[in-house]
C-alpha cells in the first residue's frame, strides 16, 4: 500500500461512514438514496468538479425487491385452490408471476416497471480532465449509491448459507407445485365440461379411461387440500420472508457499496489533486450510479441516455463495488444470468495490478447470480470489469441490516484505492502504445512499382503518400 495514497483513503473510508452510520438504508428511489447521492454531489463541488445530476423514475419493487410479492401471490392462489372454479384463474396468474421472475428478477428486463409504484432516482457524476483539456478516451469509474433490502434469511444464518439455499429452494417447488396443480386440475376440469356437453365421442375404452381419471383426480384433489395446507402455504411464506420491506431495517450499505462510491471519489479527488497523474489523453469520471439494486436501473438509464454520444466511446468502465474483505480481492468478469462476459484486457490489467499491489492469489469469479453495473455499460459498447473485495459464498452481512463500517478496517479500502489507480495506470499505457501503433506513417510504394504503375495510379499513390505524411 503506498503511502501517499492514505490521506484518500482516510476520505474514502469516511464516506463509508458517513452513508451507513449517518444517513443509513438507501432503499431505491429513497429519500436516503436521494440524501446521498446530494451529499457526493456536493463532494465533487468542494474539489472543483461541476457535479451533473440526471434524474430517472425506478420500480424499486418491479425486480429483486418484489420477491415477496411473489410469495403472497402463492399463499392467495393456494387459498383460491380449495374452489374448483378458479383452477383456470390460479394458473394464469402464476404463469403470470413466472414470466414477471424470469425476465425481470433475474434477467433485470424493464418491461414490467411500469406495472409498479415508481419513485424518482438519480445519476450523479462530475469530470477531471488533463491537463492541457485534451483527451481522446475516457475512464469512469463507478459505485452504486443505493442499498438493499434486508434478506431475511441470510441474515439469520450466521455460518452456513445452507439454511437460505434451503428456504428458498422449499418456497420454489412450493410455487412451481401450485402452478402445476393448478394447470393439471383446469386440464381434467375443461375436459370433464365438453364431455358433459356431449362434446366428445368416445368409444367403451376411451369413456373408462376418462372415468378413472376423473376418478383418480377427485382423490388427487384430496390429497392436494392437505398439501396446500402443510407444504404450499408455508412454503410460500417462506418467500414473502425474503426481502423485508421495512426501510429501517435495510441494509446501511456499508460495503455494497457505500466503499465503491467512496473509492470511486478518492481516485478522482486524487487526479484532481495531482494532474501530472492523469494519463495522457485520458478523462475521468466519478459516476455515482443510482438504483442497481433495483434491477441495475440507474446504469441502464445511463447507457440508454447517452446512447451513441461521445461520452461512451473509447470508453473504459471500472465498477468498484464491494471492496471489505481484505481474504478476497477479485476482479469480476462477468454476469452468468445476464449472459454477459466482461471486457478481458481489463480483467488482465486487474490480475496484474493486484499482484502488484501485493495481494496473494487474487480472485478472478464470474458473479452466479444477480448482476452489476458492468451489465448495461458492456451492451452499451464500453469496456467494463467489476472490481470486489467480498467473500463470494453468501454470508449474513450480504444485503442485510449488519453490512456496517465497523465490521472492517480502511487498510482494506486503501489497497483497494491502490489497485484502481495501478489500473488507470495501465489503461493509460495501453491506450499510448494503440495511439503510437495508428500513428506510424504507411510504408511507402517501392520505387520499381511506382514506376510502373500506369499514370492514373500513380497520382492516386501519391496524393496518398502525401495525405499519410500531413497525418
Amino acid at each position: 500500500m503506498r503511502k501517499e495514497l492514505k490521506p484518500y483513503a482516510d476520505e474514502a473510508f469516511g464516506i463509508v461512514k458517513t452513508a451507513a452510520n449517518d444517513i443509513g438504508s438507501r432503499l431505491p428511489g429513497s429519500d436516503g438514496e436521494k440524501k446521498f447521492a446530494s451529499f457526493m454531489a456536493d463532494k465533487l463541488q468542494s474539489i472543483g468538479i461541476k457535479p451533473v445530476t440526471e434524474k430517472f423514475l425506478v420500480s424499486p419493487r418491479a425486480s429483486i425487491g418484489g420477491i415477496p410479492y411473489a410469495g403472497w401471490l402463492g399463499i392467495i392462489c393456494a387459498v383460491m385452490m380449495y374452489f374448483e372454479q378458479l383452477y383456470g384463474l390460479v394458473f394464469f396468474l402464476c404463469l403470470a408471476a413466472w414470466i414477471w421472475l424470469v425476465c425481470s428478477v433475474f434477467l433485470y428486463k424493464t418491461w414490467f416497471d411500469g406495472a409498479f409504484h415508481q419513485e424518482m432516482s438519480q445519476n450523479v457524476y462530475g469530470e477531471v480532465l488533463p491537463p492541457d483539456g485534451k483527451y481522446n478516451y475516457t475512464v469512469i469509474l463507478s459505485g452504486h449509491t443505493d442499498t438493499s433490502w434486508n434478506w431475511k434469511h441470510s441474515a439469520l444464518t450466521k455460518k452456513s448459507p445452507v439454511p437460505v439455499f434451503l428456504k428458498m429452494g422449499i418456497g420454489i417447488v412450493a410455487f412451481l407445485f401450485l402452478t402445476v396443480s393448478a394447470l393439471a386440475m383446469f386440464i381434467i376440469q375443461c375436459r370433464a365440461a365438453i364431455f358433459s356437453n356431449g362434446g366428445l365421442d368416445l368409444t367403451p375404452a376411451q369413456l373408462l379411461d376418462f372415468y378413472e381419471t376423473l376418478s383418480n383426480a377427485a382423490n388427487f384433489q384430496i390429497a392436494l387440500h392437505v398439501l396446500l395446507a402443510v407444504f404450499v402455504i408455508p412454503g410460500c411464506f417462506l418467500i414473502t420472508m425474503w426481502a423485508d420491506k421495512n426501510p429501517r431495517t435495510a441494509s446501511p450499505g456499508a460495503m455494497d457499496n457505500a466503499t465503491g462510491i467512496g473509492i470511486a471519489y478518492a481516485a478522482t479527488k486524487y487526479f484532481k489533486e495531482n494532474p501530472d497523474k492523469i494519463p495522457v489523453g485520458c478523462r475521468i469520471i466519478d459516476f455515482n450510479c443510482g438504483s442497481e439494486e433495483a434491477g441495475l436501473r440507474g446504469s441502464i438509464a445511463f447507457t440508454r441516455k447517452h446512447k451513441g454520444e461521445e461520452i461512451l466511446k473509447n470508453c473504459y468502465n471500472i465498477n468498484i463495488d464491494s471492496v471489505a474483505d481484505k481474504d478476497y480481492f477479485e476482479v469480476v468478469h462477468g454476469d452468468v444470468w445476464q449472459f454477459t462476459r466482461f471486457d478481458k484486457g481489463l480483467e488482465n490489467m486487474f490480475i496484474a495490478a493486484m499482484e502488484e499491489a501485493g495481494i496473494q492469489k487474487p480472485g478472478n469469479i464470474v458473479n452466479p447470480v444477480g448482476g452489476c453495473d458492468s451489465t448495461p455499460m458492456t451492451k452499451a459498447g464500453v469496456k467494463s470489469i467489476t472490481f470486489a473485495a467480498q467473500n463470494p459464498v453468501l454470508t449474513n452481512y450480504y444485503h442485510t441490516c449488519y453490512d456496517v463500517a465497523e465490521r472492517f478496517d480502511v487498510d482494506t479500502v486503501h489497497l483497494g484505492l491502490d489497485v484502481v489507480l495501478r489500473v488507470v495506470e495501465k489503461i493509460g499505457e495501453f491506450e499510448a502504445t494503440k495511439a503510437a501503433v495508428t500513428s506510424e506513417p504507411a510504408p511507402a510504394a517501392p520505387a520499381a512499382a511506382a514506376t510502373q504503375a500506369p499514370a492514373e495510379e500513380k497520382e492516386y499513390l501519391d496524393a496518398e503518400i502525401i495525405e499519410d505524411s500531413e497525418e
